[in-house]
């Protein structure tokens, strides 16, 4: 047994004194928290924990401290990139049953809630104050997951990210220290802005233990619109002049046809299989009715077919859940196949560009790779469906995905819109922001010393 090993193993005995039967060696249980939703290499830890409190996790992190043991921060395990994979084994903290809403201030249009808290959770026990929290990333992620990732979504054109939205947070730090990023306040410029450090810190720096949120008024009006077009160029030209013209448009989701007639199939829809804006618009009953006739226009004169709409919830929930359940769409093409996605994020003045780069890459592809994605913030994603086993597949999609990253880069965006960088983009980094990275190698050493802190994501230590 190696020295590391001895440690691990001797935190993994004092943990079991503290936590009782809330800390699990079970085969099952570590497996479960070795990978995330899409497919990565299992890397399973080797205990799990399940604090139910700040205080909680300062005591395992400082127990972890002493002896160097790897911590794995965990929420739902919905990210994609390999964000929980234990790489260097250690002890997972799963923070499920930290799930408290702590605080919901509707005057001052914000809460706090406790890292396990899903963003369904929280907006089913808004529902009856006339508020909602608005970031939406489809899977019913923690709100400390989303925190840690900088997770954002379908209401991003018109709400924000994460980073947006995240107002203060309580992080227990390496050594075990719990601190507040902020206060309250809608603004602030008195020091150093750690509430952005952490948000889309994906667990290197901390665990984050309560997140306070903004929220925003439920609106007077909401319709929802599937728009067919007859390319997909025309599709993403229409989504860019939308928000050039300045329409407040809440929703705007770019599938290709692939996507499409896989939704049709696993959703029970019947629309024409062609590349499709599914949108939305929100506001009072004047404005949604302008904003819509405006897109229409727009629509139009990019070979946008008729606007099947509605503004009945039923229907529009039913329309954005088969948004949500895109990739369990897709797979069902191919069963036995696993899936594996992928993002970049470019400005709006090269959105179409780098789309139909990307659709040309595609062609001859010997299985299923839809595109779809937040076009209205110029973000769009790219899911493998393929046979992990196939040397070949494996490579192509490696192949493809370094050239869309490497294209987005070029073009002044970025390697990931929101999946964030986990284990599965740390070779982009360098390539994206140069010598920037030294300087964020500087804070993770700084305030991780000895990178117990999800070693192994991020940055490539």
């Amino acid at each position: 047994m190696s020295t590391q090993d001895a440690g691990v193993a001797a935190s993994i005995t004092e943990l079991g004194a503290m936590l009782g039967d809330r800390l699990s060696t079970s085969e099952a249980v570590l497996e479960q928290h070795g990978h995330d939703e899409f497919w990565q290499r299992p890397m399973p830890p080797d205990a799990v924990v399940f604090p139910q409190s700040t205080e909680e996790v300062a005591e395992i992190v400082k127990v972890c401290a002493r002896s160097g043991t790897p911590v794995i921060p965990y929420g739902t395990g919905t990210a994609v990139e390999g964000h929980v994979q234990a790489v260097h084994g250690g002890v997972c903290i799963d923070v499920s049953s930290m799930n408290e809403i702590l605080r919901v201030s509707p005057e001052d249009l914000d809460c706090t809630v406790q890292p396990g808290v899903t963003r369904k959770q929280l907006n089913v026990h808004l529902r009856d104050s006339g508020l909602h929290f608005p970031v939406d990333p489809g899977a019913d992620a923690s709100l400390g997951g989303m925190t840690a990732t900088n997770a954002s979504g379908t209401n991003a054109v018109r709400y924000g990210t994460m980073r947006d939205n995240v107002l203060s947070m309580k992080v227990v730090l390496p050594n075990g220290e719990i601190i507040r990023t902020s206060g309250r306040a809608r603004k602030s410029s008195a020091g150093y802005d750690l509430t952005r450090l952490y948000v889309g810190s994906e667990g290197t720096l901390g665990v984050i233990t309560e997140v306070t949120l903004k929220l925003y008024g439920i609106p007077e009006a909401i319709s929802a619109a599937v728009a067919p077009f007859e390319s997909i160029e025309g599709a993403v030209d229409t989504a860019i002049e939308i928000i050039q013209s300045g329409i407040p448009i809440a929703r705007m989701e770019l599938l290709d046809e692939v996507q499409l007639a896989a939704v049709n199939d696993y959703s029970g829809f019947d629309y024409p299989v062609k590349p499709t804006l599914f949108l939305e618009f929100n506001g009072t009953e004047a404005g949604v009715a302008e904003q819509v006739e405006m897109a229409k226009t727009i629509s139009q004169e990019h070979g946008g077919g008729d606007y099947a709409w509605s503004s009945d919830q039923e229907e529009r929930n039913k329309l954005w859940q088969a948004r949500h359940d895109a990739a369990y769409a897709v797979k069902a093409l191919r069963p036995g196949a696993e899936l594996w996605g992928t993002d970049v994020c470019v400005p709006l003045s090269r959105l179409t560009e780098c789309v139909m780069a990307t659709k040309k890459d595609l062609e001859d592809v010997p299985f299923p790779v839809p595109i779809l994605g937040h076009v209205g913030d110029g973000n769009f994603h790219l899911i493998f469906v393929i046979n992990v086993d196939d040397e070949e597949e494996v490579k192509l999609a490696h192949d493809i995905n370094d050239r869309m990253i490497k294209r987005a880069i070029e073009m002044e965006g970025t390697s990931t819109g929101e999946h964030g960088i986990g284990m599965g983009k740390t070779q982009y980094l360098r390539l994206e922001h140069g010598g920037a990275v030294d300087v964020m190698a500087m804070i993770k050493k700084s305030i991780d010393p000895g990178n117990i802190m999800n070693p192994g994501k991020v940055l490539e230590l």
